[in-house]
């Protein structure tokens, strides 16, 4: 092969590589582009959490890290469609929760169970915590609004994350009177948490039930 031709080839693979690079960054573009659409957050996007829902004798608080796009949009805890907190609750308490949110909410608070978030306000591009900026965080004032709780028994949090914000924001302010409060740490109930179907959650879930139990 004569000089030229190999200055040809040279130019070749260079071009190529060069055409690779550019399509590697546009489609990296795109994607973030579409994610952020797709989910209606900007970066650098300031999000606040929902208001809790805690009846006065609050037996069993789940919390969640933060409420992911569709909850916040819903202004619903656990609104997006194929979150399986709603049907675990039925299965967990024994009741029907098919209605409309008001009568889930208020058939969950009469159960004993409330509801709220360990984040409070945050950064965040879409809905998975991996998203979330640490610096951002501004936990919510739980060890005073537990403190306030007379019947409450145990904390459930859903998801590996929540409980790692309980324990980094939460646990080290607990005033003494709880520092024997029961944590548990249970799968989460988004559809990103794929490996557990609603049997393997139910069974997870179950030890629940035990602090909802009137007292012996």
């Amino acid at each position: 092969m004569d000089e030229s031709k190999h200055a040809r080839t040279r130019a070749a693979r260079e071009a190529f590589r060069n055409f690779r690079a550019i399509a590697r960054r546009a489609w990296r573009c795109a994607w973030k582009g579409f994610h952020a659409d797709e989910t209606r957050v900007s970066d650098g996007a300031r999000l606040r959490g929902l208001p809790a829902q805690i009846p006065a004798d609050c037996r069993v608080l789940v919390l969640g890290s933060m409420p992911g796009t569709a909850s916040l949009d819903a202004a619903r805890y656990y609104a997006h469609p194929r979150n399986r907190f709603w049907p675990l609750m039925s299965r967990l308490l024994g009741v029907e929760m098919g209605g409309d949110y008001a009568s889930r909410l208020a058939q969950l608070q009469a159960s004993g169970v409330g509801l709220w978030d360990v984040i409070g306000k945050c950064v965040r591009v879409g809905s998975l915590d991996a998203a979330i900026e640490r610096a951002s965080v501004v936990p919510n004032p739980l060890p005073d609004t537990l403190a306030g709780l007379p019947a409450l028994r145990a904390v459930a949090c859903n998801g590996a994350e929540a409980y790692r914000l309980w324990q980094r924001w939460i646990a080290p302010s607990l005033p003494s009177a709880l520092a024997g409060l029961p944590v548990l740490a249970l799968p989460s109930t988004s559809p990103a948490n794929a490996a557990f179907g609603i049997d393997r959650l139910a069974a997870a879930w179950a030890p629940v039930r035990a602090y909802l139990a009137p007292r012996a």
